[in-house]
């Protein structure tokens, strides 16, 4: 039995899993610099340690999926720091340090994900993407065939469609991920619209949610969730899910702000009032929780907490 099939059996069974926290932001909270082109992508050429120990970490914080470093690792986020022909070896080496922390904690049972943004070039200082300097879709599709591909050879059972919210690039990823063959999670990212209702989590239009909730595949998706969103406006995000998508749902927030390269680590929610929103999803019926940019360890030792009493109490 594989890991994954193993998380598998738990969550058809209605069990809570445990995610990890932050990736590229903790390893900038750790020290490793951030390209100014690329993100976090290419830390991991000279990290791949701390990355090791961030993966150890939230094992030993109650983990049951750890996250490899391979958000940024697409050649069309590498090509400006001038790495695009190394976007393989940054994505095999991402994998290969979260399997070394998961070898080395001794819990085989833990599942590592590849994970497959769409994320495009980023103007530095700003969280924003210029709409003329997007690749083709042909040089998209490519990219995220290869992240995909490439994290599958490394040894990842899991790949985790992240920050989905643009319509053209989140087909591009579906198709990509599922064409694996592995498992494939479906995380989108929202924001509040001018009229205070739960739009897509994008720059240049206010395009309502169900346009990408409604991209999620009716076969091959095991989990959808909402990811790298505020956690005020997770549930609602939530409601609009479960209208398209009947399986389990994931949900795991940031907290802070982006300008490129850096996340500003500004007003960050407390673990416990983290834990207050947890708590409030786990009785929406939520069953992966965990946390995005700007939550650390502390956030996961929350989640599994109450992961644990939400377990005693359906006992």
């Amino acid at each position: 039995m594989t890991a994954y099939t193993a998380l598998k059996a738990r969550i058809d069974q209605g069990d809570i899993i445990v995610l990890d926290g932050a990736t590229g932001t903790e390893l900038q909270r750790r020290g490793a610099p951030m390209d100014p082109a690329a993100w976090c992508g290419p830390a991991t050429l000279e990290n791949d340690h701390v990355l090791t120990a961030i993966h150890s970490d939230y094992i030993e914080a109650g983990s049951d999926v750890v996250t490899a470093n391979t958000f940024a690792a697409s050649k069309i986020m590498l090509k400006a720091a001038g790495l695009a022909d190394r976007s393989e070896e940054i994505v095999t080496r991402a994998v290969e340090a979260a399997l070394k922390a998961r070898a080395t904690s001794n819990k085989a049972s833990v599942v590592v994900a590849g994970s497959l943004s769409h994320m495009v070039p980023v103007a530095e200082g700003t969280a924003k993407v210029d709409p003329s300097k997007i690749p083709s879709e042909a040089e998209i599709s490519d990219a995220f065939h290869s992240v995909a591909h490439t994290a599958k050879r490394a040894g990842a059972e899991l790949i985790l469609l992240e920050m989905m919210y643009e319509p053209k690039r989140t087909k591009l990823a579906v198709e990509a991920a599922l064409s694996t063959g592995l498992p494939v999670w479906f995380g989108m990212s929202a924001r509040r619209g001018s009229d205070g209702k739960v739009k897509a989590f994008h720059h240049l239009e206010e395009l309502p949610i169900a346009e990408i909730i409604n991209l999620i595949p009716l076969k091959g998706i095991d989990v959808a969730g909402v990811m790298h969103t505020g956690a005020e406006v997770i549930s609602d995000t939530i409601d609009e899910i479960k209208k398209h998508f009947k399986g389990p749902i994931a949900a795991y927030p940031d907290s802070g702000y982006f300008e490129m390269p850096d996340w500003k680590f500004v007003d960050i929610i407390p673990p416990d009032r983290y834990g207050h929103f947890v708590r409030q999803w786990l009785k929406d019926g939520v069953q992966m929780i965990g946390g995005c940019c700007g939550l650390g360890l502390d956030h996961i030792r929350e989640a599994k907490k109450a992961a644990d009493e939400y377990r005693a109490i359906r006992a």
